[in-house]
């Protein structure tokens, strides 16, 4: 609606306007355009008048700025502090766990569970998680050994640590040995920066699509108070804890703007394509209906977080 009004605006100046009180007399120029002079600005330059397109894109450049401040503190976290990786060799077994009993030792590498090859710990766990039933076949190499050992999981309830719905998943009862790769060159970090870009894109997308379905209960939801807590405690843990944050809250602002609610990004951007296909623009009190229904549906949004934080932090 801004863009609209001030279109109307900008046509209303002629060269004996004298300065506007809130424009300080250094910037005022006769001979400049609005708001800085009494000439308008032609329409040709005014944003209503750009195709379809462009108007998208200007709409969605805060949302490619926070995206790119994801990216970029992602890829310089990798480069600083190195990428941490888990490898298949067993660090730990938990003593009773079915790992145990099937003869499973610190320092055994996983090579193939059920005849996969695995290359990382991740690989492993998504073999294995799944068979909450019947048994795993995981063959292993021990010093110069090759063992091949069945093992049945198992079944565990644990909270989606993306959407934080109930799963059941397998468990054997054994812990991966961390590594530390320090030596990453500014390219391979740029291409690890842009993987966690997209698996924490995948995270807080999942976790939307939790909300609209019911999967994900709206009382997980944070705001300000909560991010405050979050940010000290990240503070405490380090640099590389804090930056990583920054970098999650920042995917959390560029995702959340793209919600179609009208007086966000992605609001407005829908409603240019819905003018396009329209033939022509919305009426001046439909958008502000629009928009007052988007200031209503964000303002319910502040007043859920708000009390959420505010009971979470009077919860034992």
């Amino acid at each position: 609606m801004a863009g609209i009004e001030g279109g109307a605006d900008r046509g209303s100046f002629d060269a004996t306007q004298e300065r506007p009180a809130d424009i300080p007399e250094e910037l005022w120029d006769p001979q400049a355009m609005a708001p800085f002079g009494p000439k308008p600005v032609p329409e040709h330059r005014w944003v209503e008048s750009k195709s379809v397109a462009a108007r998208v894109f200007i709409l969605s450049a805060g949302v490619i700025m926070n995206v790119l401040l994801t990216l970029g503190v992602s890829s310089g976290i990798f480069y600083v502090y190195g990428s941490p990786f888990r490898t298949t060799v067993i660090d730990s077994v938990i003593v009773g766990a079915p790992a145990a009993a099937a003869g499973l030792a610190s320092g055994d590498r996983i090579v193939k569970v059920n005849g996969e090859a695995v290359r990382d710990w991740d690989d492993v766990v998504e073999r294995i998680a799944p068979v909450t039933e019947g048994t795993v076949t995981l063959e292993l190499e021990r010093g110069t050994q090759h063992l091949s050992v069945t093992l049945k999981p198992e079944p565990t309830d644990i909270a989606d640590p993306t959407t934080g719905a109930p799963r059941r998943v397998g468990r054997v009862g054994i812990a991966a040995r961390d590594s530390l790769d320090r030596d990453i060159s500014i390219g391979r970090s740029v291409a690890l920066g842009a993987s966690a870009t997209w698996t924490m894109t995948t995270k807080v997308v999942d976790v939307l699509k939790g909300l609209f379905s019911g999967e994900v209960s709206a009382k997980n939801l944070g705001g300000p108070i909560q991010i405050a807590k979050v940010s000290v405690q990240a503070a405490r843990h380090g640099a590389e804890t804090l930056w990583s944050l920054i970098a999650f809250l920042s995917l959390n602002i560029a995702i959340l703007n793209l919600v179609p609610i009208p007086v966000l990004d992605g609001g407005q951007i829908l409603l240019v394509l819905a003018e396009a296909v329209k033939g022509s623009a919305f009426s001046p009190r439909t958008r502000e209906a629009l928009a007052r229904f988007g200031v209503l549906a964000v303002l319910a949004l502040i007043l859920l977080v708000t009390f959420n934080d505010i009971r979470s932090s009077f919860a034992p």
